[in-house]
């Protein structure tokens, strides 16, 4: 069973969005059944460009991509989530929503905050936020790897909580 994992953050223009492209790149490197998604409780309706940017410098495709709300994921059509991961402040202090079929866990999604400064305001002009970007970028796609090492099929879901509180850390 597909472990979908739902990546938040207020605007889904940024963060939430390097999250998903990278989760669910290094999942089809690594032959993973894990498929990421992101939204926003407030969305931009607009992805930034140095995002995007980022994203394609490192192989991953952004077709299909945009800025969308969390409700989307609230209702019975949606994908069962089994992780939802909170990646910007304001983000993780607001009420989550309910979602619908926790995935392979049962019950409600496995929550956890991964917290990234914002890239987009960076200092230093295009070139200060790219660099930001792609470090943002990089920070991501560590924690990510370290996602897809874990046994999701074996896991517990308070082992997984552990697990990802554990990640949260490095």
């Amino acid at each position: 069973m597909t472990t979908n994992v739902l990546i938040l953050c207020t605007h889904n223009s940024a963060r939430s969005v390097l999250s998903e492209g990278m989760l669910n790149h290094l999942a089809v490197k690594a032959g993973k059944d894990v498929r990421a998604y992101s939204a926003g409780s407030a969305p931009s309706g607009r992805l930034n460009p140095f995002a995007l940017e980022a994203l394609t410098q490192a192989g991953v495709d952004v077709s299909g991509y945009r800025s969308k709300s969390w409700d989307e994921f609230t209702t019975p059509e949606a994908p069962p989530l089994s992780i939802v991961i909170t990646v910007c402040d304001s983000a993780a202090a607001e009420q989550c929503p309910v979602f619908f079929g926790a995935g392979i866990y049962g019950g409600q999604p496995v929550k956890v905050h991964w917290g990234y400064p914002d890239p987009s305001n960076a200092e230093g002009g295009d070139e200060g936020k790219r660099r930001a970007f792609e470090l943002t970028r990089q920070a991501i796609g560590y924690r990510m790897l370290q996602l897809l090492a874990l046994p999701l099929d074996t896991m517990t879901k308070a082992e997984l909580q552990q697990a990802l509180a554990d990640i949260s850390k490095s």
